[in-house]
């Protein structure tokens, strides 16, 4: 199990880019959170099996239509034990 804080930067408030993330998180049973960020990217924790994370950062690269990636930053943190994936505000 790993967990991973990450920071989206670009296009990626209104687009529907954290409900993409939790369908995708969920799909590949990662837990942990999304949120939006004041400076207008998105933030999220991933937890979960090293690969499965590994996929949620290569499906969060790309993003639903709409977003433009243009940076993203992480770094591996303790575990938490999410039960779940959701939306923080």
């Amino acid at each position: 199990m790993i967990s991973v804080h990450v920071r989206v930067s670009g296009r990626v408030q209104g687009v529907c880019y954290r409900a993409f993330t939790i369908d995708r998180a969920k799909a590949l049973g990662v837990n942990g959170w999304v949120r939006n960020i004041p400076s207008g990217g998105v933030e999220a924790v991933l937890e979960g099996e090293r690969k499965q994370v590994g996929e949620l950062l290569k499906a969060m690269k790309s993003g639903p239509a709409g977003a433009i990636i243009l940076g993203m930053e992480f770094s591996e943190l303790e575990c938490k034990g999410f039960e779940d994936f959701e939306i923080e505000y």
